[in-house]
C-alpha cells in the first residue's frame, strides 16, 4: 500500500466496510432461528460478527503496527469462530446448504481481505 494512498480513516477501508456488511448479513440470517437459540447460538454469532469490524477499527487506532496486527488477528479469530457457528447452524438444520455456501463464501472473502491487511501491517512492523 502506497503511503500516499493510505486511507484517512478506518471507515475508508474495504475490509472494515465488508465487515459491517457481514454483521448485517448475520443479523438477518439469525432473525429466523428458533426462539430457544436467541440467547445461545444467535447471541454468540452476533457477538463474533460484531467483533470483526470492531477489532479492525480498534487496531487502526493503535500507535504501533504490532498493536494493530494483534487486533487484526483477533478479528480473524472471530471470523473463524463465526464460520464454525455457521457450520453448526447447518448441522442443526437452521440454514440450508445454499445458505451455508453463501455464508462461507462471504467469510472466505473477508478472511482474504483481512489476511492482506495483516500482511501489510507486518511489513510496517519490520
Amino acid at each position: 500500500m502506497n503511503p500516499a494512498a493510505e486511507p484517512k480513516s478506518y471507515k475508508d477501508l474495504t475490509v472494515w466496510q465488508q465487515g459491517r456488511k457481514l454483521v448485517q448479513y448475520v443479523y438477518l440470517m439469525t432473525k429466523t432461528f428458533p426462539a430457544e437459540e436467541r440467547y445461545d447460538l444467535v447471541s454468540q454469532m452476533r457477538r463474533a460478527a460484531v467483533s470483526i469490524p470492531s477489532n479492525i477499527a480498534e487496531g487502526c487506532g493503535r500507535q504501533h503496527p504490532k498493536d494493530t496486527i494483534q487486533f487484526l488477528i483477533i478479528a480473524r479469530g472471530s471470523l473463524y469462530e463465526l464460520e464454525t457457528q455457521i457450520y453448526l447452524c447447518f448441522d442443526l438444520s437452521y440454514i440450508t446448504e445454499a445458505d451455508l455456501e453463501a455464508a462461507v463464501e462471504k467469510i472466505e472473502k473477508m478472511i482474504q481481505l483481512l489476511q492482506g491487511f495483516i500482511c501489510y501491517y507486518r511489513t510496517l512492523a519490520k
